[in-house]
């Protein structure tokens, strides 16, 4: 079975007499070069555990499953599940899981059972307004739950801004990069999905950062302090910083000029490093 094919795609959602959903970001690859550039980022062993959210009818399920030891393939829609079921069936390596990534619990807790290893991988395809909460929900968790590598076919314009440096840095890149090292492997033509979505996308690949520096890090402060800042992008940091911590123009002058920053910079000039010396200064 051709699954690049669009007459298959059609042929398998005609069985189910469901049409593909936008709202979920339902848009089928149909280019074997990007199916391969997919796997290539990910640089799949035989003894990995692929954690893929949003599989879909199950292209890049099959190509996962081949590369690793064990796939796990969270699907939203019961549709899909039921399709997914039947196209990966003579693979046995292949776990499906039928919920919403954002809401399922990936670590052990009372009365669950672990949804996936300590050691895992993520690939994915995601629809534009699950991008941030997906990569936050990962980078976030504890280091003996969190992937060693995402491999992620996002937006064109959200992976550049994803992977920005100063004088661009937003608050998604500095949410990002200040966990890990995100890198645009390639992009990917909108003529390379059917549905044809609006827009070319990227695979983006984010490797977490082992960085003993991050662990001395209150994120509470770091994010209060980040937020401030690019509260008005704006506007003057000096500004941002006393409206959005109360705290007196002297005060605020005085810790931004110690650290090296100028009060009339703007917040997408600094660096990552740049924040978390400000935080450091007000541990």
């Amino acid at each position: 079975m051709d699954m690049f094919s669009v007459k298959i795609i059609k042929e398998l959602l005609n069985q189910q007499r469901v049409i593909p959903r936008k709202g979920l970001g339902q848009n089928f690859l149909t280019s074997r070069r990007v199916f391969g550039d997919i796997l290539r980022a990910a640089n799949l062993k035989k003894s990995d555990t692929v954690l893929e959210i949003g599989p879909g009818i199950g292209t890049l399920t099959q190509g996962l499953a081949q590369s690793a030891k064990r796939v796990i393939a969270v699907e939203k829609d019961f549709v899909m599940v039921d399709i997914l079921k039947e196209t990966t069936k003579n693979l046995p390596n292949i776990e499906i899981v039928h919920g919403d990534i954002l809401g399922i619990v990936l670590t052990k807790g009372k009365h669950m059972p672990r949804i996936v290893p300590t050691s895992y991988k993520v690939v994915a395809n995601l629809p534009y307004y699950i991008t941030s909460p997906v990569i936050r929900k990962f980078l976030e968790l504890k280091e003996n739950s969190s992937p060693s590598l995402m491999v992620l076919m996002v937006q064109k314009e959200v992976a550049q801004r994803i992977c920005a440096k100063p004088p661009k840095m937003s608050l998604l890149a500095v949410s990002v990069q200040f966990y890990a090292e995100p890198e645009i492997i390639s992009y990917v033509k909108k003529t390379c999905f059917w549905p044809q979505p609006k827009v070319d996308s990227a695979i983006l690949q984010i490797t977490p950062l082992i960085n003993a520096d991050r662990k001395l890090i209150n994120t509470d402060i770091f994010f209060k302090i980040v937020k401030a800042g690019f509260k008005q992008p704006r506007k003057q940091l000096g500004n941002n910083l006393c409206k959005g911590l109360s705290f007196a123009r002297p005060v605020v002058d005085e810790w931004l000029g110690s650290n090296g920053i100028r009060p009339a910079q703007r917040a997408e000039t600094l660096s990552v490093q740049d924040w978390i010396k400000l935080a450091k200064d007000k541990m």
